[in-house]
């Protein structure tokens, strides 16, 4: 009877780890209906009679981001909000560019891992590790280098040439999202309480209203 139970367990924790993960597709594609009135994990299919070669592309990593904004940075996502096709198959592509000192600001993907190569310049990449050890791995890229941000850490990019610099970036997700730090602490609809924020920053309510002005 034991022995019984213990299968079971099994099972059950064997079952619960594929549920955890994007389901595989039942057929060979499902283009995103993105004007579909079903709400589904993901999008609702499109007859598949009806895809077309223009819901697998996209056209536009070729063109260099406008960095003319405080952070100094652009990202051009390939997800599959650009190209329908993607839905359901758990990859998606993104292009990053950066002026001289611009960021890509500490963020996190929460349903995606992510893989980066450099395409031009030198940057600065780094993610930290979860709690208690909050350990900060960090390398600076050349060129043709590569490096992994592993899925939900919390990560970051910054331009450490003296031109501008590029990369390329695939994600294990169609819709991987991305959680900006200082926007959701700082900047959340509504606000989060000045006091409890002070507490966590260790500083003062007039400082978190002064950050918070700023998102």
């Amino acid at each position: 009877m034991a022995s019984k139970f213990i299968m079971l367990a099994f099972l059950i924790a064997t079952c619960s780890t594929v549920l955890a993960s994007d389901p595989s597709p039942l057929q060979d594609f499902c283009v995103a209906d993105h004007s579909g009135p079903v709400f589904v994990n993901g999008f609702a299919c499109k007859d598949s009679k009806l895809a077309q070669a223009t819901d697998f592309f996209f056209s536009g990593l070729h063109i260099p981001g406008n960095t003319s904004n405080p952070v100094g940075s652009k990202v051009t996502p390939a997800n599959v909000a650009q190209i329908p096709g993607l839905n359901t198959l758990g990859i998606s592509l993104a292009r990053a560019d950066f002026a001289p000192w611009g960021i890509n600001p500490p963020h996190t993907h929460p349903r995606a891992t992510e893989i980066l190569t450099v395409i031009e310049g030198t940057l600065e990449v780094g993610f930290v590790t979860s709690n208690p050890e909050n350990r900060l791995i960090t390398k600076v890229l050349q060129k043709g280098d590569v490096f992994v941000f592993p899925i939900n850490l919390v990560h970051y990019q910054r331009n450490v040439g003296t031109g501008n610099a590029v990369v390329i970036a695939a994600l294990s997700s169609q819709n991987p999202g991305v959680i900006t730090v200082a926007n959701a602490v700082f900047g959340s609809k509504p606000s989060i309480a000045n006091d409890l924020l002070a507490k966590s920053f260790q500083t003062d309510t007039k400082t978190i209203d002064w950050i918070q002005s700023k998102f």
